[in-house]
């Protein structure tokens, strides 16, 4: 990184990067895609908005983090958004509004169907351009990192890391399985990320799902029928562990147990709290504390994981900047462990 008199520990200077930094894209190790995407949120909306907050919150956040040292020593810089993006987000997001209204029964609907199938080829196009974004990242040498959005714009970033990291393994923080089949027959739902992922990308050989609460039938059924391939750790379990006296620290690496070497960070933030994220678009009681999805990344460390690339979605502004806040200290932790695993 090149310091040009950077100081950090002082205030984040005017027309600074993300976490206040000067860092350009072309000088960093790690670069952030953002994605400004959530054309099909069924409940609570503004995650599109989350990666402007997260840039303008990050310049409260101090550099020198007590587990991981000096992560904005390797160089880290946010990419501009995307004009293409914004404008696929204002399309899709316009034409989706009638079909969630109707909870996608939309069958005999001829604008409707049209609607639905045009916002599932958004879907296409934005997965490949965020395929093509981060592999050209990865292909760099550089460690690419997404930043939504709702939960449906990672699918583009996994492949590429699936692609480049064969037989890598998933830890999926979230309140949601999102296993659910084109859920209000959106191909490319929020809810459907890891259908996809699982029937779709070849390379990922393990799901870990982590703080799970809200669960449909058919995402249970998947569940069971993948044969280990899927494990989730249901936040209910969770809490029966703590219950039993058993220490987060040795649940944490029951959990980093079931992963294989290379691991894929694919969190969202409504997995952990509420308190620490309630704008978020579809938050439900429980979850994991701020200690616990710290331990979570603690454990990868101690069991010589390699975090091969991440996601952060589900971000959304809301009134104050508590959530952005949340989320830009959350990705700071994600980037600082993901370093250090690669001995960086």
């Amino acid at each position: 990184m090149s310091e040009r008199g950077f100081d950090p520990d002082a205030a984040a200077g005017e027309g600074s990067g993300i976490f206040g930094l000067p860092t350009l894209p072309e000088e960093a190790h790690v670069v952030i895609v953002p994605v400004p995407f959530e054309a099909t949120t069924s409940y609570g909306g503004g995650t599109s908005e989350g990666p402007a907050a997260i840039l303008e919150a990050s310049k409260q956040v101090d550099l020198f983090d007590r587990d991981t040292g000096r992560p904005y020593q390797a160089g880290i810089a946010m990419l501009p958004p995307d004009q293409q993006v914004i404008d696929w987000n204002s399309e899709a997001s316009e034409l989706a509004i009638p079909v969630i209204e109707v909870g996608g029964a939309i069958d005999g609907d001829e604008e409707l169907e049209s609607n639905l199938a045009r916002v599932n080829e958004i879907g296409d196009q934005l997965n490949e351009w965020v395929a093509w974004r981060v592999g050209e990242l990865l292909d760099q040498g550089k460690m690419a990192v997404t930043l939504g959005g709702d939960h449906a714009v990672p699918f583009g970033a996994i492949r590429a890391h699936a692609e480049r990291f064969p037989g890598m393994g998933i830890l999926h923080l979230d309140a949601h399985a999102d296993l659910r089949e084109a859920y209000e027959g959106f191909t490319w739902s929020h809810a459907s990320i890891f259908h996809n992922v699982m029937t779709r990308i070849e390379g990922v050989s393990k799901l870990v799902q982590v703080g799970v609460r809200d669960l449909s039938n058919r995402e249970d059924e998947m569940i069971t029928a993948s044969e280990g391939r899927i494990v989730t750790y249901f936040d209910s379990d969770l809490a029966i562990r703590r219950d039993d006296g058993i220490p987060f620290a040795r649940t944490a690496y029951d959990i980093v147990a079931e992963l294989p070497n290379d691991v894929y960070l694919s969190w969202d933030i409504d997995g952990l709290d509420p308190t620490l994220c309630p704008s978020t678009g579809t938050p439900v009681p429980g979850g994991l504390s701020w200690n616990e999805a710290i331990g979570l990344l603690r454990a990868l460390l101690k069991s010589k994981k390699r975090i091969v690339g991440l996601d952060l979605c589900e971000v959304a502004p809301g009134s104050d900047e508590w959530d952005a806040n949340v989320g830009a200290r959350l990705l700071y932790k994600m980037i600082g462990f993901a370093l250090k695993s690669n001995g960086i």
